[in-house]
């Protein structure tokens, strides 16, 4: 599909729906109960319009595909978190990794199989907070992208155990999203990451492989800072 970006049918959908989705409780996050009854929200009330999806780009990541493309799968066992309408998901798998994918809002995942039937991703419901034990430690590599920068409070202090703790020992964390500088506030959502919340990371005992800073571009003329960057669990 043609960059939805550049859609202005599209673009004027998701203006109106992010104005109705701004009106209900949970946007702001506050109770964790309340943002995670604004997710389902967003998916149940959408009406199977993606445009009513505020981050649903109906394609992979760019900087995904441009790391998949130099570390292929080849059998080994990656998770998508917070997977939404599963394109980040696709990619994996496309790329050679026996992918699972999973998503709090059950109208995202259902949405994500009937966009995507004869895949081979393993698309679940399920809570990043209460996850099935045996897929702690349990990937080769782990895919987050965005989910973080979405929570605010207790929610976001508690994510990053929760992300770190899925990575297999030997494996990779891949984390995209948006970044800005420490002691600097943001009126989000989204809330972009900070240095001292991404050290987090290696405080539960990763370590950095490797980081790529670049700017996303919106079509309002918005420059926006994201950060690509891969942890290693140690073996």
């Amino acid at each position: 599909m043609d960059d939805v970006h550049e859609d202005k049918d599209f673009m004027s959908r998701r203006g109106s729906a992010v104005e109705r989705l701004d009106a209900v409780t949970g946007t702001k996050g506050g109770d964790p109960a309340d943002r995670k009854a604004w997710f389902e929200e967003v998916y149940r009330t959408a009406n199977d319009d993606p445009a009513a999806v505020p981050w649903a780009d109906l394609a992979p990541k760019e900087t995904l595909l441009e790391w998949l493309a130099e570390h292929p799968g080849q059998g080994r066992r990656a998770v998508d978190i917070a997977c939404g309408l599963g394109d980040n998901a696709q990619a994996l798998a496309e790329a050679g990794w026996c992918t699972s994918a999973f998503d709090f809002a059950p109208d995202a995942i259902s949405w994500a199989k009937r966009r995507f039937p004869d895949t081979s991703v393993d698309y679940l419901v399920g809570d990043l907070f209460a996850l099935p034990p045996h897929w702690r430690d349990a990937f080769d590599l782990v895919h987050e992208c965005y989910t973080l920068q979405a929570l605010n409070g207790d929610m976001r202090a508690a994510s990053f155990a929760a992300v770190a703790g899925l990575v297999k020992p030997g494996g990779r964390l891949l984390v995209i999203t948006r970044v800005r500088p420490d002691e600097t506030e943001a009126d989000g959502p989204p809330w972009p990451l900070t240095p001292k919340e991404l050290a987090n990371f290696t405080e539960l005992g990763l370590e950095e492989d490797s980081s790529l800073f670049y700017d996303v571009r919106r079509p309002d003329g918005r420059v926006i800072p994201h950060l690509r960057i891969v942890y290693r669990k140690p073996a």
